[in-house]
Parts: C-alpha cells; sequence; structure tokens
C-alpha cells in the first residue's frame, strides 16, 4: 500500500521574522530600545523597524513618546487575554497529570474547590496497593491532609475561614481547638507558601505519605492543587527528592500555560 507524502505547508517567512521581534519583548518583559530589541531579535535596527511600525500599526507594539522605547501594544493584551479565557484548568492539567504517575508509579490526583471543600475530581491509580480509599468526589480535610493544606495556604481566608476552624479539631485528634493549635497550624501555613508544597508523612493514614502542590492561574488564584501519594518505602517523601523536584515542576508548567507568572503573596493569618 502506498501512502502519500505530506506536503510541507507554505509560510510567509517574513512574518516568521518579524515575530522574533514579539517574542524577544515578550522574555524581556519591559519596555525595550530599538537596538537592543534588534540585537536580541538577532537583526539590524534598519531591519526590526519597518516590522515595528507594521506591528505599531496593528496594536501588537507601542512605542513610548518620551523614551522612544519600545512594548507590547494593546492588541498583544487582548489576545493573550482571549486565549487566558478559552484554557480550562483541569484539561490543561490532565495530560501531565498522566504522564507524571507514568514517571513515578505513584498516585496522582488532582483536586479542586468544591462546596464542602478540596474535592478530588481526577485519579491516576499507583502501581502499588494503597489501601485508600480514595475516588472521585472524595471531599479532603483542609487540616489533615497535603491537598487540604495547600488550600488552606492559598485561598482566601475569608473564604474558608470558618471551614478551617471546624476542621481543626481533627489536627487535635478530637480535643477542643486552643489559641496554640490554631497558631501551630498557622506556622504550617506559611512554611507550605515558602516551599510551594506540602507534606503529610504516615498521618492522617499510617504507611501513607503525600506531597501536594498548588497550579495558578493568571491571577495568581489556586485553581487546583495536584497531590502524589504512595506508601512508606516506595514513596520518597523528601522535600528536595525526586518526586518533590517531579511534582513541582508538574504544577509549575501547567501554571505557566495558565498564565501564571509570578508568586502569589498570601499574608492572611488564622485568627483564634
Amino acid at each position: 500500500m502506498e501512502y502519500a507524502l505530506e506536503k510541507p505547508q507554505r509560510n510567509i517567512q517574513s512574518i516568521e521574522v518579524g515575530g522574533q521581534l514579539l517574542l524577544a519583548l515578550l522574555r524581556n518583559g519591559g519596555q525595550m530600545l530599538l537596538r537592543d530589541l534588534a540585537h536580541e531579535a538577532g537583526m539590524p535596527p534598519g531591519k526590526a523597524h519597518p516590522y515595528l511600525v507594521s506591528f505599531g500599526n496593528l496594536g501588537l507594539v507601542q512605542q513610548d513618546d518620551v523614551t522612544g522605547q519600545y512594548e507590547l501594544g494593546p492588541l498583544a493584551l487582548q489576545l493573550g487575554l482571549a486565549s487566558l479565557r478559552r484554557l480550562n484548568p483541569l484539561k490543561e492539567a490532565e495530560a501531565d497529570v498522566k504522564a507524571l504517575a507514568a514517571k513515578t508509579g505513584q498516585g496522582i490526583f488532582i483536586s479542586i474547590w468544591g462546596n464542602l471543600g478540596p474535592t478530588v475530581v481526577r485519579l491516576e491509580e499507583s502501581n502499588y496497593p494503597i489501601h485508600v480509599s480514595i475516588r472521585n468526589g472524595t471531599v479532603m480535610s483542609l487540616a489533615n491532609t497535603a491537598t487540604g493544606q495547600i488550600f488552606s495556604a492559598f485561598m482566601p481566608l475569608k473564604l474558608i475561614e470558618k471551614m478551617m476552624l471546624d476542621d481543626l479539631p481533627r489536627l487535635a485528634g478530637g480535643a477542643s481547638v486552643t489559641h496554640e493549635t490554631v497558631k501551630k497550624f498557622e506556622q504550617s501555613l506559611i512554611d507550605v507558601r515558602r516551599r510551594g508544597l506540602a507534606r503529610v508523612v504516615g498521618h492522617p493514614i499510617p504507611g501513607v505519605n503525600a506531597l501536594s502542590a498548588p497550579v495558578f492561574d493568571h491571577n495568581g488564584n489556586i485553581v487546583l492543587a495536584i497531590t502524589a501519594m504512595g506508601i512508606t518505602g516506595v514513596f520518597d517523601p523528601a522535600w528536595k527528592g525526586d518526586m518533590a523536584t517531579a511534582l513541582r515542576a508538574c504544577a509549575g508548567n501547567i501554571s505557566a500555560r495558565l498564565g501564571y507568572t509570578s508568586t502569589a503573596g498570601k499574608s492572611d493569618r488564622l485568627k483564634p
């Protein structure tokens, strides 16, 4: 059987050449002089200028009247926002989570914030037997699980404070929640924000460890948590271990595709 060879698609080289100027502005993230912009794009200033005039007419770039520096224009912003609006965080994460599960052999699941708290919506099973009842729809404890701690650390406090305080008795083993309990949990959330990861080791389920990482959107809001879970002996919970490194990279890559570019600073603290 003979197969027709796929014909190479026709391109317009000048558009690809001029596009290097847009990419240079994007990488720089600020205003640039013509000479610096041309150098970054790998062309002489005289060649770069006509492209910039055309891009300016379209609104893809704009020039400061005082300094003469160039930056991305209003059309570039509109195109970026249109692209962000069509993104579905869960859909963006699915392939990455499957790849992470295949690479590590560990159970990986995605959680979103639901009406009752962090809720599992996608689950990739571990290669190792784990006697834990987690399925789609499972709601995770805010205080007692790595997934819950991620949401506790990065969700706006005013939205979750009551639910969080109601959940703290689990952390206290069913005892009354004291000021000291709240302060200890509050400090753990500061550590979560600093590391960008939450961890539980053999708790609340003996012999089972978990690490969880946040996924942010272009506004710096947490939209997902990705959690890796496995049994002691085959799951490395070290902060700088292979599992933690792979999980951070997975969540970071998804966040980047959702337009996240800077660390979200959450300074809210629990009140006793």
